[in-house]
C-alpha cells in the first residue's frame, strides 16, 4: 500500500510525447490526478482523453520563466513533480555552436531548474512535503560519443538532485532522479534503429535497448510513499549500462 498515488496530485513536464506520456499514464493508472504540461497543447489534450477525468492540461514552454510560473499558480498543490521535459542534440564537441550549447541547456537544466524550484517553493509553503523525481540519463554518469553537451546538462542535473535533496529535506521534500539509459523515443528512434545502435546493444550487459515499461516500477517508487527514507538518490535503469566496462 506504500506504493500507491491515491489522492496523490502529480506534474509531468514534457507530458505530449515519449517518456512524460508514458510516466503520466502509468501515474494515473495507479491513481493519481496527473497535471500535463508541455507546449504541444493538442497532444496533451489527446493524451487527456485516454487518461480521463484524473488528467488536466497545462500549457508549458520551461525555457520561459512566466510560463513556469503561471503553471506552477496554475496547477495549485502538487505532491509529486515528474521533472522530465528536456531536448537531445548530437554533434561533435568541437563544432558545437553557442545557439545549440543554449538550446540544450536551457531546457534540460535551467528550465528543470527552475521548474523543481518553484514547485519546490509551493510545497515548503504547505508545509506537507512533497516529492520531485528528476529525469536524468546514464550519460550524466558516464560519456557518450558526440553527445557532449546533452550529457553535460544531465551530469548537473545529477547534482542539482543532490544539492536539491541536502537543503529540502528539512521541509520534508525529496528529490531524487531516474537516470534512463537507451530507450526509444522520438530523440532517438532513428539511431537506435540504425546499425550503429544496433551494434550498441552488445555494450549492454542484458543485449538489449530499454522498454518505457522497465521505468514503472522505479518510477512508482520514487513517486510514492514506498521511498520515503530515501533522497537524494540517482537510479541508473539501463540494462547494467553503467557497470560495463565495454
Amino acid at each position: 500500500m506504500m506504493a500507491t498515488l491515491e489522492g496523490k496530485r502529480v506534474l509531468v513536464t514534457g507530458a505530449s510525447s515519449g517518456l512524460g506520456r508514458h510516466f503520466a499514464t502509468v501515474l494515473a493508472r495507479e491513481g493519481a490526478d496527473v497535471m500535463l504540461a508541455a507546449r504541444r497543447v493538442e497532444a496533451l489534450q489527446a493524451l487527456a482523453a485516454e487518461i480521463g477525468g484524473r488528467a488536466t492540461c497545462l500549457p508549458l514552454d520551461v525555457t520561459d520563466v512566466a510560463s513556469i510560473e503561471a503553471v506552477a499558480e496554475e496547477a495549485g498543490p502538487i505532491d509529486v513533480l515528474v521533472n522530465n521535459a528536456g531536448v537531445a542534440g548530437a554533434r561533435a564537441v568541437l563544432d558545437t555552436t553557442p545557439q545549440e550549447y543554449d538550446h540544450i541547456m536551457d531546457t534540460n537544466l535551467r528550465g528543470a531548474f527552475l521548474m523543481a524550484t518553484s514547485i519546490g517553493r509551493g510545497m515548503r509553503e504547505r508545509g506537507n512535503g512533497g516529492a520531485i523525481v528528476n529525469i536524468a540519463s546514464i550519460l550524466g554518469l558516464r560519456q557518450g560519443g558526440q553527445l557532449a553537451v546533452y550529457a553535460m546538462s544531465k551530469a548537473a542535473v545529477v547534482q542539482m538532485t543532490k544539492q536539491m535533496a541536502l537543503e529540502c529535506a528539512r521541509y520534508g521534500i525529496r528529490v531524487n532522479a531516474l537516470a534512463p539509459g537507451y530507450f526509444a523515443t522520438d530523440m532517438n528512434r532513428d539511431f537506435l534503429s540504425s546499425k550503429l545502435g544496433e551494434a550498441m546493444t552488445q555494450r549492454i550487459p542484458q543485449r538489449r535497448f530499454g522498454t518505457f515499461e522497465d521505468l514503472d516500477g522505479p518510477l512508482l517508487l520514487l513517486c510514492s510513499d514506498a521511498s520515503r527514507y530515501m533522497t537524494g538518490v540517482v537510479i541508473p535503469v539501463d540494462g547494467g549500462h553503467t557497470v560495463s566496462s565495454l
